[in-house]
């Protein structure tokens, strides 16, 4: 997960509660307590109610002044045993995505182990449970906790000898009409002031009914308007409806140009079958004609009464021109208005970013994504394997890197597995731990393959590399207690004697490589070694590898293998403060040497020198607009790398949809990051959306894109040069809050399809960008009345294709998209209702009593009130609000 710069430089701080970043042994069995047994564990276990609440996010004066620029939240952990309990030698741990500064108890600590993992420990005036009778432990955190989500599951209770135990009341459950993850031991927020809103200049509405329906309003349902409409959209189409239809029930029969291997199209005609357009001899004809004048994903799709015709030059260029024709079917409704239509897309990067390192997620979670990309024209996967929560991915010669680093459980000693974290409890049989066999792998490369799509792995280094250190530990202990140093040494991550006491953005002590060690060097070339011959035998050669570099902690400043690297080196590396840049630069040159193009994250890479760097680099700007987000994009730009926008505010998708705090997802960004929102992307004018963006508080902010000196005459920041442009756009799903398969299709869809929509077509309202540069603001006046007309004109059509048609095509694809939350308002008795996607269908109760379909306005008589919005397919349901 990234952060931003203003929470990331952030370091422990340890409140009265005694915070220890060590394990601590379990307390001593208190006198006249008794001795626990697993039943009697298992049973307080089942028991014992939970319950999370936060009180305020409001800080206040007992915040530690230096720790997070003094904001702190209040909360309460809730203990209630159904039995009379008196066992004291135990403890509770539990997934803290923030630190506790202090703790307002006399019977409990809570102390913070690695990363999220803390533990809550009885202390010596611990008296035990009373049947019914409740503990509560409050305690103040760093920073807030704005979501229902931020509070983990699976609590779980140990005790010395016994099997840790889930707390039953801490699991997650799962309601059955919506499919959405159900948190019971957590108190659902009801004081916007206090819980949802972070400071008095905080100006973010809760996205209630009221709210919704506000923004909802000017939408019309208008189901032509989806009939013609492809996402993404094309160059240009003409509509010739003069000359009627191509009726397509009964089947294509397919004509192919000489060289052309029906394989290479087979999962586009997959999707046309899925709409019910089988391939059949008598079916109409649909002819595809090689045309080398036409650009690599070019294609032309000419459409008429007697059949369609695809012109293009390579196998891409086909598949796209086979995914148009499919985009122009309505399910159930074969028949397509005669027309003709010339494409080529805006980028040559249009990318999806997974993160399985956190939560692991399917091999056919990522071969069903991969469908979908290929459906809308998206052509890379970047795909994160490692992290410091787990490495997903079998490595020939390291099998401790799937053994224990892809897997989280109750080991402190972390022989076996890695700590807990991010909610996965203590067991290691669980769906969040995992990872991909070579042969999965390769499996997934050549379905990309088959779909045109490049993957482009991911293990992030130096930092975020805790699973891979943990794992060569084990290693390192299991070989040098066989006696063989060398082999132990070989691959070793770490230098034993470093004393650097830092922190990681996700508060982790231990998760840095050694840059100064050769053995980390050696790791890093067999892993990409083994990954490339994986490419290899897939028919997918690694051409591109995302070295990650980003929030690097500096874990090497009181290493002595550092010390002595730096005293005597010949690599021009004089100061510690270059470690960073010399790990990266390094590992670019190993890459490119090996043909590989090297990628990273843009903080890390900022860092590196460029003449010291290969002449092509990938960078992935994660910068926040409303934090001077451009300025980077356009430096790196400006030194010919191919940048690529993956700016969180508007493409990481494991942020909320709306600003609700029961919506999934971190929120550091953005806490409203809806469909409307990606669409309304202007990827090349970057520091222009500040006309229409809001900060993450709903205020107004400034894009300055003018040439700024210091008062040296140095260049700190320019406008991007007339010769440059971005190489692409890339959506993001980190997945610390994503633990199913089903939650991650929730969060990537329908947004992936807007992601397409933005990489592949520039709309006509994008205001141009100004190589001179200027200062963007809501008042400079770029982005025009009549462009702002357009633009939700634009997105009219689009809401109705989406709810009258594309929505459909993702539940006969079996996709678990967000269905919209629904606005709604009661005036004068009467009940109102609209939906984001207008065609997808409403549903209102009163008083908790049976749904019923909403079909206009209607009169209410019996509170709460509450409606709900219904998938295209009309089975599966949307969260319910209440209308106030």
């Amino acid at each position: 997960m990234k952060f931003s710069l203003a929470a990331s430089a952030i370091l422990l701080a340890l409140g009265v509660s005694g915070c220890s970043q060590a394990p601590v042994e379990p307390a001593a069995v208190a006198a006249g307590a008794s001795v626990l047994s697993q039943a009697s564990l298992q049973a307080f276990a089942d028991g014992l109610d939970v319950k999370y609440r936060v009180i305020t996010n409001r800080p206040d004066d007992n915040c530690i002044k230096d720790v997070a620029e003094g904001r702190c939240f209040q909360a309460e952990i809730v203990l209630t045993s159904a039995i009379d309990f008196d066992g004291r030698d135990f403890e509770i741990y539990y997934s803290q995505m923030r630190p506790v500064q202090s703790v307002q108890s006399t019977d409990f600590v809570i102390e913070h182990v690695k990363g999220d993992l803390h533990r809550i420990k009885p202390t010596e005036r611990f008296g035990g449970f009373k049947a019914n009778k409740s503990q509560t432990l409050a305690f103040r955190g760093e920073l807030w906790q704005l979501s229902e989500t931020d509070a983990m599951p699976n609590y779980y209770i140990t005790s010395p000898g016994l099997k840790p135990v889930v707390i039953a009341s801490t699991r997650l459950a799962v309601e059955a009409e919506t499919g959405l993850e159900q948190r019971p031991y957590v108190e659902a927020f009801s004081d916007a002031d206090k819980q949802y809103r972070r400071t008095d200049n905080d100006k973010l509405p809760w996205a209630t009914a009221a709210v919704l329906f506000e923004g909802n309003e000017s939408l019309v349902a208008d189901p032509a308007a989806a009939a013609q409409r492809i996402i993404p959209a094309p160059l240009s189409q003409t509509l010739e409806a003069e000359l009627g239809t191509l009726d397509l029930s009964g089947g294509i029969a397919i004509e192919l140009p000489q060289g052309l291997d029906k394989v290479a199209i087979d999962a586009a005609l997959a999707r046309l079958a899925r709409l019910g357009i089988e391939e059949a001899a008598t079916g109409a004809k649909l002819k595809l004609v090689s045309d080398d004048s036409l650009d690599e994903e070019a294609y032309h799709l000419l459409i008429r009464p007697e059949g369609a015709e695809i012109k293009a030059a390579t196998e891409a260029g086909f598949a796209y021109g086979l995914s148009s024709l499919a985009a122009l079917i309505q399910p159930g409704k074969p028949v397509i208005t005669a027309q003709k239509i010339s494409d080529a897309p805006r980028y040559g990067f249009r990318g999806m970013h997974v993160d399985v390192s956190r939560n692991f997620h399917s091999k056919e979670f990522m071969l069903s994504l991969l469908d979908q990309m290929a459906a809308y024209k998206l052509n890379k996967l970047h795909l994160h394997m490692g992290d410091d929560e787990g490495w997903r991915l079998e490595i020939d010669g390291l099998p401790e890197l799937t053994e224990i680093g892809s897997k989280r459980c109750h080991d402190l000693t972390e022989d076996t597995c890695l700590l807990p974290q991010l909610g996965s409890g203590p067991d290691a049989d669980v769906k969040v731990n995992g990872f991909y066999t070579k042969a999965d792998y390769i499996e997934i490369l050549k379905y990309a393959s088959a779909r045109q799509i490049q993957v482009i792995p991911s293990m992030d280094m130096p930092g975020h590399s805790r699973a891979a250190v943990k794992a060569m530990e084990a290693r390192y202990r299991r070989l040098a207690e066989a006696g063989d140093i060398k082999g132990a040494e070989e691959y070793r991550l770490i230098d034993p004697q470093d004393k650097t006491v830092y922190s990681s953005v996700q508060y982790y002590d231990d998760n840095t490589l050694n840059v100064c060690i050769e053995s980390t060097y050696h790791f890093v070339d067999k892993v990409i070694d083994e990954i490339a011959k994986l490419h290899r035998e897939a028919g997918q050669p690694l051409t591109r590898y995302h070295i990650g570099a980003d929030e690097t902690a500096g874990a090497w400043l009181e290493s002595p293998k550092c010390e002595a690297f730096i005293a005597n080196n010949d690599k021009g590396v004089a100061d510690k403060s270059e470690l960073g840049a010399y790990f990266i630069e390094r590992v670019a040159n190993m890459l490119h040497d090996k043909g590989i193009e090297p990628a990273g994250w843009s903080d890390g890479m900022s860092h590196t020198r460029p003449e010291k760097m290969p002449a092509m680099n990938q960078s992935n700007i994660w910068d926040v607009v409303a934090y001077k987000g451009h300025q980077r994009a356009h430096k790196q730009a400006n030194m010919g790398w191919e940048v690529v926008l993956s700016n969180p505010e508007v493409l990481y998708f494991d942020f909320p949809y709306e600003a609700d705090p029961k919506e999934h997802g971190y929120y550091w960004a953005s806490r409203a990051t809806n469909s409307q929102k990606v669409f309304g992307f202007m990827p090349g004018n970057l520091p222009a959306n500040a006309e229409q963006w809001l900060d993450i508080e709903n205020n107004p902010f400034e894009a300055d894109d003018r040439k700024v000196l210091d008062e040296k005459g140095q260049v700190i920041s320019e406008p991007m040069g007339a010769g440059q442009a971005f190489y692409g756009i890339q959506g993001q799903l980190w997945s610390e809050t994503i633990r199913s398969d089903e939650q991650a299709e929730y969060m990537i869809f329908p947004r992936l399809l807007m992601l397409a929509e933005r990489a592949w077509h520039k709309p006509g309202w994008e205001v141009p960008y100004n190589h001179e540069g200027m200062l963007y603001n809501q008042s400079s006046g770029t982005f025009t009345t009549e462009a702002r007309a357009q633009q939700a004109a634009d997105w009219q059509q689009m809401a109705n294709t989406l709810g009258h048609k594309e929505l459909a095509k993702l539940d006969l694809a079996g996709i678990h998209y967000r269905v919209p939350t629904v606005g709604a308002r009661i005036e004068d008795g009467k009940l109102s209702a609209n939906i984001a996607f207008p065609g997808l269908g409403i549903e209102y109760r009163e008083a908790g009593g049976n749904w019923q379909p909403y079909q206009g306005p209607v009169a209410v008589t019996k509170l709460p009130v509450e409606v709900r919005g219904v998938a295209a397919d009309g089975t599966r349901k949307g969260r319910a609000l209440e209308v106030k």
